[in-house]
């Protein structure tokens, strides 16, 4: 891999990528691996770095010659990389679910995949074959004693946090009812209301959808437990993948998308596949009080949002009378056809995610926006200990161009306050996964720790991880990992107790 250091502001592009070595990071993980030492090809692992960085991802993309026909549909698994006193340790597991299981058993695709994969047959093999498979592919996160792989059409599966064995589908001690959906983007607020606990929610869509809001104590003896509860119906079709959270608010933004599912009952298609754009439909952001927070018990608000469609929400804050919510803005819904293979989409054809910034006067009922950058980017934070709060730091992977989609390959800082830029570049034969910030223990400083990252090395066809310095971006440590991870989704990090 090749690593080109920018300097703040710097628009120096890296030469074009080669196709070959992205497509190369969708690959099947050929094997589990238990507590194995991992040391730095280059650079040292800090003394003071000590944790478990849990990530998900689709590792298993292929069967019996099949490739899934998006990657979104491939089954989960979960890495685990230990860190203590300068070391560090590897583990993977497939998580195992019921489907996964089956198709390991039967040696090829059983189950059709939200994303398209189809079962082998052809239409007529799919048609009116409703079933799902929980493939546990999106996230991790540990609540209580137990990690949990999530996937929001479905519930959490539990896992030993320490060997990463499945337990099972897990109801969260009765607060979920079989297979309820169970979001796959928690928030944890810092302690605004005393406490750190987790956020979450869960969708039934419909033409009228319901959104459950949920709160979790996540610290001392009664971490895990349900705190908070509320539900909310909403008119129209939501599709939810993310939110944020402030003191008072969960923020949500309610895109303008219409759901017809037809072509995946006659098995044309995933359901993911039936799902497009409004035309001359208007998003809404909604805002739910929080059960903690000034307007508890009071009905949601609902604003205009802006055109697009978003996934992913950086932050979001309040300031006089405004709720200030920062995303990352499509200009279009992003679709993935039947018959389009994505190892040959045409980037140029794909709508750029730009971050912008949207304040809600809850007064006037007004919503301004304001681009941050015209770079593409997914995948974005501020310091855990800002969540809700106004950041002044924001690290996220971008495009290795300044404009226009193209993959994901290089890690930016941005200064929100005058959008001075720092850049890591993994370019030209490296890809960025989600970078994950770990602020260093007992800082007051916003941007003093680290940020995580794995890259797909090209040259290699492997994967590294990567430790930057969260101020600079300087390069702390790469270490060479003795699996292949494919390009993946979400991660998070636990504290060493």
């Amino acid at each position: 891999m090749t690593k080109t250091a920018l300097n703040p502001s710097s628009n120096k592009v890296p030469r074009q990528f080669d196709r070959q070595d992205w497509a190369s990071g969708y690959c099947n993980v050929e094997k589990e691996l238990n507590v194995v030492s991992i040391r730095p090809k280059k650079g040292k692992i800090p003394q003071e770095l000590c944790g478990f960085f849990y990530r998900n991802g689709p590792g298993r993309v292929e069967r019996d010659g099949n490739r899934v026909h998006h990657p979104f549909d491939g089954d989960g698994m979960i890495t685990s990389i230990r860190f203590k006193n300068g070391e560090a340790t590897l583990s993977n597991r497939f998580v195992r679910t019921k489907g996964w299981e089956e198709e390991e058993k039967a040696g090829k695709f059983l189950y059709r995949g939200v994303f398209g994969t189809q079962r082998p047959g052809g239409t007529i093999a799919n048609a009116f074959d409703l079933r799902f498979k929980n493939i546990a592919n999106t996230h991790v996160i540990k609540l209580g004693a137990q990690l949990l792989a999530l996937w929001e059409a479905a519930g959490p599966h539990a896992l030993d946090p320490i060997t990463l064995e499945t337990i099972g589908l897990t109801t969260l001690n009765g607060v979920l009812k079989p297979n309820e959906p169970f979001s796959a983007h928690p928030r944890f607020d810092p302690g605004h209301h005393g406490t750190p606990r987790m956020v979450t929610f869960g969708v039934k869509a419909g033409p009228k959808s319901i959104v459950r809001l949920m709160e979790f104590e996540t610290e001392g003896e009664e971490a895990g437990k349900l705190i908070h509860n509320r539900e909310d119906s909403f008119n129209g079709f939501s599709f939810l993948h993310d939110f944020a959270i402030t003191p008072n608010w969960a923020v949500f933004l309610q895109n303008a998308i219409s759901f017809n599912p037809l072509p995946f009952v006659l098995g044309q298609k995933g359901a993911a596949q039936c799902l497009k754009s409004k035309t001359n439909g208007k998003g809404k952001f909604l805002l739910i009080p929080r059960d903690s927070g000034a307007f508890a018990g009071e009905p949601p608000r609902s604003f205009d949002a802006p055109d697009g469609f978003v996934f992913h929400h950086l932050n979001a804050w309040e300031k006089d009378e405004k709720v200030i919510v920062e995303s990352i803005h499509y200009p279009d819904f992003p679709e993935v056809g039947p018959q389009d293979d994505f190892l040959k989409m045409n980037f140029d054809l794909i709508p750029a995610g730009i971050l912008s910034k949207c304040e809600i006067n809850l007064v006037n009922q007004k919503v301004q926006t304001t681009r941050y950058s015209e770079q593409c980017c997914e995948f974005a934070m501020v310091n855990p200990h800002q969540e809700g709060l106004s950041a002044r730091y924001s690290w996220m992977a971008v495009a290795g161009k300044p404009k226009g989609y193209a993959p994901l390959q290089a890690i930016k800082k941005l200064d929100l306050s005058n959008l001075e830029e720092f850049i890591w570049s993994a370019a030209p034969r490296g890809f960025v996964s989600e970078p994950l910030m770990v602020p260093k223990s007992n800082s007051k400083i916003e941007d003093e720790g680290w940020v995580l990252v794995l890259v797909w090395n090209g040259a290699r066809c492997g994967t590294d991880l990567v430790i930057l310095d969260a101020h600079d971006l300087k390069e702390v440590a790469v270490i060479e990992l003795p699996i292949s991870i494919p390009h993946g989704l979400h991660g998070s990090w636990v504290s060493e107790v």
